[in-house]
């Protein structure tokens, strides 16, 4: 892990190299850090990339944390930002910048091991996202990150990086674009050429711009399909979504879905009510039982979740909701106590927001929990069945399900909108794009093959549905 520690109170910075040592020999892993008493030399040596991690002081002399938090973001919009202050009150403008985390001084150590250690196992999970290149310089792995655009001349595939790297490797464009396609960020620009949508700067009718200074060609044929495509995702920014490889986009096919368990019907009201106001869907619980039955039927972006219910406690039922689901949980709680969000931390929360923390500073957190997760979903697991999308495999029962690309394809873009039907005009699109539609002879051989292969594998369930004269749905196993 590699860490950037700013602040112009040497005490302090004294006070977080012992607890970053204390970290490494508890941990036995190595951190690397640096050290910098003001903001000023901070973005001197700053190239972006080069941190995991970076705690800035809020309030410092010159250039102020909530400053250098800007210009880092411009350079480096993956990094994970933690301010640290000692006042609350710059906590929901740190938030609005994509801040991480928000510590209060002097740190407490056992809150900023928990941190550590949440952001060291989202890195080993972040490192299985990308492709892995046999270059002519080694084997190598390119972030989908940092991938701004690819070509490909004469049977070599370019791969051009956001640091100015170029790898070459001795392949097709065809064995990395089915990968490449299934992230929503990615778009085929020709036949030769696969861009990065969040590192476009404007379009032309024959090119697109990239911000690395370079011109990619857009074929007659999809200048189209190209233009509606970057449309949509600068819309997207615009309503507060966040942009794959710079911020993921939110939700592209609707508001956000949120499950809200607490058993007190005053508290419910007041966050729904918050959730609602901010666009969300809420579907209520009071209970463990209700929310694991609900977990298993719906696709959920959070779970939010009172430590305090009737049957078991938030901690056990959040361990039974993570053997479900990867959706992030957060615990919403009127315990303050250090050890129990702690606690927390060690059941499989990803944070842990207590009752009194405002309404604008409580959406300001979620907001980011969901962004962040869906910038680092690698994995859609709806109970027994689970989708590698890093891998492009299905297991079911941790057994491996042989599917065609096309139905792989498929079940994961049903899969993402649970529930929906989707039309065989609107599948045909999702997949062959702008190929011209054959009547739905396509969709109906390759959606029979998958269904019986999923009905094959487990008989106890149908995860994909036919409705008479509408069209799809994919359906998760029930509890």
């Amino acid at each position: 892990m590699r860490i950037a520690v700013c602040d112009d109170d040497e005490w302090e910075i004294s006070r977080t190299k012992e607890l970053i040592t204390a970290y490494q020999m508890s941990r036995e892993v190595p951190v690397e850090c640096q050290y910098f008493t003001n903001g000023t030399d901070f973005l001197c040596e700053l190239r972006g990339g080069e941190y995991d991690l970076v705690l800035l002081d809020v309030l410092m002399p010159g250039v102020s944390g909530i400053q250098a938090a800007q210009e880092l973001k411009e350079l480096d919009r993956n990094v994970r930002l933690v301010f640290v202050s000692t006042s609350p009150e710059f906590a929901v403008e740190s938030y609005s910048l994509g801040a991480y985390y928000y510590l209060l001084k002097p740190i407490d150590a056992d809150s900023f091991f928990a941190l550590l250690d949440r952001i060291r196992g989202e890195l080993s999970a972040q490192a299985e996202q990308g492709l892995i290149l046999k270059s002519r310089e080694g084997i190598v792995r390119v972030s989908f990150a940092q991938l701004v655009y690819v070509e490909v001349i004469n049977k070599t595939v370019f791969f051009y990086l956001s640091d100015g790297i170029v790898h070459e490797v001795s392949a097709t464009l065809a064995d990395f674009e089915g990968e490449l396609l299934l992230r929503p960020e990615f778009l085929k620009t020709h036949r030769s050429y696969l861009v990065n949508l969040s590192y476009v700067q404007a379009i032309d009718i024959n090119c697109v711009m990239m911000k690395n200074g370079h011109n990619v060609p857009v074929s007659r044929k999809r200048r189209g399909q190209v233009q509606d495509a970057y449309v949509q995702f600068l819309h997207q920014a615009e309503r507060g979504g966040v942009v794959p490889a710079a911020d993921r986009p939110e939700r592209p096919d609707g508001p956000w879905q949120i499950l809200l368990v607490d058993d007190n019907p005053a508290d419910c009201t007041v966050w729904a009510d918050v959730l609602r106001g901010h666009g969300c869907i809420v579907q209520l619980a009071d209970n463990g039982e209700d929310a694991l039955r609900l977990a298993t039927g719906s696709s959920y972006d959070c779970v939010l979740l009172d430590v305090m219910i009737p049957g078991e406690d938030g901690f056990s039922v959040c361990e039974r909701l993570r053997e479900l689901m990867d959706t992030p949980i957060i615990f919403l709680s009127c315990l303050t106590e250090p050890d129990k969000q702690v606690e927390g931390f060690a059941a499989g929360g990803i944070d842990y927001i207590t009752k009194d923390t405002p309404a604008e500073l409580f959406w300001a957190k979620v907001e980011t929990r969901i962004r962040l997760a869906k910038s680092e979903r690698t994995q859609l697991r709806f109970g027994s069945l689970l989708l590698d999308l890093a891998k492009r495999k299905v297991l079911i029962d941790e057994t491996e399900l042989a599917l065609a690309p096309v139905e792989f394809d498929i079940l994961c873009r049903l899969s993402e909108r649970a529930g929906h039907i989707f039309t065989p005009e609107e599948i045909y699109g999702m997949i062959w794009g702008s190929q011209p539609w054959d009547g739905g002879q396509l969709v109906q051989m390759h959606m029979s093959r998958l269904r019986r292969k999923l009905e094959k594998a487990w008989e106890g369930h149908r995860f994909i549905e036919a409705v008479w004269g509408q069209g799809y749905r994919f359906v998760p196993a029930k509890y």
